[in-house]
């Protein structure tokens, strides 16, 4: 991590400034935009999260705004040749609307489905979720955000009775005595992040990392437990049985603020360390030093993140962290607590405001009647034909074009053909669709399977707000206009609906005008309609923003307090108090056998973000991480006689992939990974387990059986 400055090619009028934020991950790090002749520059800019610091994919950003390969017309799919050619704007939405009548006609409205994405503005995934609830009146929408964040917010909702990231502002990482990272990796995902954890040891803090893998961020901790994957619950259950041993759980403050903490006792009696270290293999002396660095500290944090979170017991391996740090008494205490670090840029607001299949705006039930009155008031609509609650993307990808699934899809910010599990399966889906219509800027792999391909703005071209892992909401500000020929989601959006209403003779489809395209006046609805809910945004203007750093949800009065802290003085339960949850340890959902004796586990390399689909096309983020590689121990390559840099092939029950071998220590000798952000013959999601957690919807990317084998030279 640097700071400095880097220029882009670009285009525009005038030479000007805006004060704006990294369009990648959700540390949402603050940075300045300069548009001068030829070039746009990215410039540091001192903002709370990141201090003036940015990583490299956010210096290299605005390379994309006239990359080459972008997009500036619709492209609609020949019905002759296959190809993808340019057409005009009529012709690709008249082609949509015809399509989405001709389905519903045939199959009925839910026969049409919407996939969003977790990097989308908070108004555009309210636009989004409308569009599917209004002008569509289709159950069937989720978004990508399902694969990041679904457990820890299913974990959360359950125990506080609120889901957001990070209940306390990211500067106390730097004040906690103790912090326990688990299944995270910051200094590759979110690299400004880790100024706070060096505050935090310079300090005199201790940082323990839970990893099966000795990441960068794993190097720089006091202690570095390393699991095998899936066994993290057994390790958060060990833990707190030897705090329960030790004497140091908060009596006072179980007794005062919890409720259901005799059940996870009586849970947790059986889990002595050494039990915990047979499952995980992590030695009982590493537990008990870990248990008592939480235990005796004065400030501690928890922190989870996707590696303990995407398994098939993600809800309940989050749960006993929050188990853990509830009989810690940290929730509400400056300096201590816990909280899990959101991964996309919009993953926090993305799922507050009705892009996810079970929620509304402000993060109402749909299936709640007063949450639908509230909502179809807004929308101006009566609420019994708003539509009821959807499937969890998964399911939902995973029905497309079959008998009972939807035969036509819209995917906005999603590229599934690389980030899905079991991704062959998932591509073929997409290809059985009888209409896939995408909008993006560049050619994803999944847009380039579609119908109709919709040339979106991208970042630096549209203003909206975001909302931080710390539920912090922010301004994202246009720093020139898009390209002639693309149009923004909420101009689609609307053109799209325009179109629908006109061509629905019954009156039932939304009418025109119903979906505004400015994203002040689109703010201004979704504050209306997130009012009183768990996600209360109506009192966060985008004035307000601007004169601060930003403004903490919930905040219901424009003239009252937002809430950088949560659980000073009750939970969001009826009660008030948290609930502690009894949850116990079960195998993977794949367990390892002869044919399969390997496990597999994915994540995230520094120069790479998500499917790759821009920082692919970076030519610093190319140079700095070309190609996938699949990383083994090397005593486990000396048995397969597989040498450093030779292609090798990842076989699992589902499919392959294949890329050169990384032989590094730093990987457990009975496993291997591979990163996720390419396509192809690369693909690490064509191997993964699509088993889901049973609350939360997510699958199993974190773990499953594969056997390794060499690819022949020619």
């Amino acid at each position: 991590m640097t700071d400095g400055a880097h220029a882009a090619t670009g285009a525009g009028p005038t030479p000007r400034e805006v004060a704006t934020h990294c369009p990648y991950c959700a540390l949402q790090c603050g940075m300045t935009l300069r548009e001068e002749p030829a070039r746009v520059t990215v410039l540091s800019r001192q903002f709370p999260t990141n201090r003036g610091g940015l990583c490299q994919k956010g210096w290299t950003a605005a390379e994309l705004l006239d990359h080459p390969e972008r997009l500036t017309t619709p492209l609609l799919r020949d019905p002759v040749g296959g190809e993808l050619r340019p057409a005009s704007w009529d012709a690709a939405l008249d082609r949509i609307v015809t399509g989405l009548r001709t389905v519903q006609s045939g199959h009925g409205r839910d026969a049409v489905a919407v996939f969003g994405g977790g990097g989308l503005t908070n108004e555009k995934a309210y636009a989004l979720g409308k569009f599917a609830r209004v002008a569509l009146r289709t159950r069937h929408i989720d978004y990508n955000g399902r694969f990041c964040m679904s457990s820890a917010a299913a974990a959360g909702t359950r125990a506080f009775g609120i889901d957001r990231g990070l209940p306390f502002p990211l500067a106390d990482l730097g004040r906690a005595d103790t912090l326990l990272l688990v299944g995270a990796n910051p200094a590759e995902t979110m690299p400004p992040l880790v100024r706070w954890l060096t505050e935090q040891r310079e300090r005199g803090g201790r940082l323990i990392v839970v990893d099966p893998r000795v990441t960068a961020t794993a190097r720089q901790a006091d202690l570095h437990l390393q699991p095998l994957p899936g066994t993290d619950l057994a390790v958060a259950n060990a833990l707190l049985h030897v705090a329960l041993t030790e004497g140091w759980v908060d009596r006072e403050y179980v007794a005062d603020r919890t409720t259901g903490f005799e059940a996870v006792r009586r849970a947790v009696a059986g889990w002595w360390p050494a039990r915990a270290e047979a499952l995980s293999g992590v030695p009982v002396a590493d537990l008990e030093a870990t248990a008592r660095a939480l235990g005796t500290a004065e400030r501690v944090i928890i922190l989870t993140a996707r590696g303990a979170e995407q398994h098939a017991k993600g809800v309940d391996t989050v749960t006993g962290f929050v188990n853990l740090a509830l009989a810690l008494g940290l929730p509400g205490r400056p300096g201590s607590g816990y909280g899990c670090l959101t991964g996309q840029g919009n993953g926090q607001g993305g799922r507050e405001h009705g892009q996810k299949a079970d929620q509304l705006p402000g993060y109402r039930k749909i299936d709640d009647p007063a949450a639908r009155e509230h909502v179809a008031g807004v929308w101006g609509v009566p609420a019994e034909e708003l539509p009821g609650p959807g499937v969890p993307a998964y399911q939902l990808l995973d029905s497309l074009g079959t008998p009972a699934g939807p035969k036509a899809l819209l995917v906005f910010g999603s590229n599934p053909v690389v980030s899905a599990p079991r991704a062959a399966r998932i591509e073929r889906r997409l290809r059985d669709l009888d209409l896939l219509v995408v909008a993006d800027f560049l050619l994803s792999e999944t847009a380039a399977l579609a119908d109709v391909v919709l040339p979106t703005a991208q970042w630096a071209e549209e203003d909206g707000t975001m909302t931080n892992l710390e539920g912090r909401v922010l301004r994202r500000r246009a720093l020139r206009p898009p390209p002639a020929g693309v149009r923004t989601d909420l101009e689609i959006l609307a053109g799209l609906a325009d179109r629908l209403a006109a061509a629905d003779r019954s009156g039932a489809a939304a009418p025109a005008g119903r979906f505004p395209t400015d994203p002040r006046v689109v703010f201004a609805e979704l504050r209306r309609a997130s009012a009183g809910g768990t996600a209360d945004y109506a009192g966060v203007s985008w004035a307000r923003i601007d004169e601060r750093d930003g403004v903490f949800w919930p905040c219901p009065a424009e003239d009252g307090p937002d809430t950088p802290r949560l659980f000073a003085d009750r939970f969001a339960t009826p009660d008030g108090r948290a609930r502690f949850r009894a949850v116990e340890h079960r195998p993977a959902a794949e367990e390892v056998c002869a044919e399969y004796p390997l496990h597999f586990t994915t994540g995230r390399v520094l120069a790479q973000y998500q499917s790759g689909t821009q920082t692919r096309r970076v030519a610093a983020l190319r140079r700095a991480a070309p190609d996938a590689f699949v990383e083994l121990h090397p005593d486990l390559a000396g048995r397969l006689g597989i040498g450093d840099g030779e292609p090798v092939r990842v076989v699992s029950r589902r499919g392959e992939l294949r890329a050169p071998a990384r032989l590094s220590t730093a990987i457990r000798p009975d496993t291997v990974f591979a990163p996720f952000h390419w396509g192809g013959a690369a693909r690490a999601n064509s191997v993964t387990n699509d088993a889901v957690d049973p609350v939360s919807g997510m699958p199993e990317f974190k773990i499953c059986a594969v056997r390794l084998e060499r690819v022949d030279r020619p």
